[in-house]
């Protein structure tokens, strides 16, 4: 991958959040009867944009830590741990797919 293309990438995705936080944006301004400028919006682009930098990096150490080349829940769940709610959240989504994943793996098991 070209470093072309990896810059054109990152401003896809950066057009794409643009987007996705400019919907929203609208969508409250309207709901609760305010404006909100470009330039907020693009604030609020920039610093989410940072955000998702440090959260892919940390992501990243916490997997590299542990000798693994992919990130798993496990990372995500170590990167959530100083929020409590956020840590309880994610803890019970992941707690339901495994519970669904393993449920499915039973039943297939039936089967045979």
């Amino acid at each position: 991958m070209t470093d072309q293309s990896e810059d054109e990438i990152r401003e896809r995705l950066k057009t794409a959040l643009w987007f996705s936080i400019g919907k929203i944006v609208d969508e409250e301004s309207m709901r609760r009867n305010r404006n909100a400028t470009p330039q907020f919006i693009g604030a609020l682009v920039d610093m989410v944009w940072s955000q998702i930098e440090n959260v892919v990096i940390d992501l990243e150490s916490f997997s590299r830590h542990a000798n693994r080349t992919t990130v798993t829940t496990d990372d995500v769940l170590l990167l959530a741990r100083r929020n409590q709610d956020l840590h309880s959240i994610v803890k019970d989504i992941v707690d339901k797919e495994k519970t669904r994943k393993l449920r499915a793996k039973a039943k297939g098991k039936g089967r045979a």
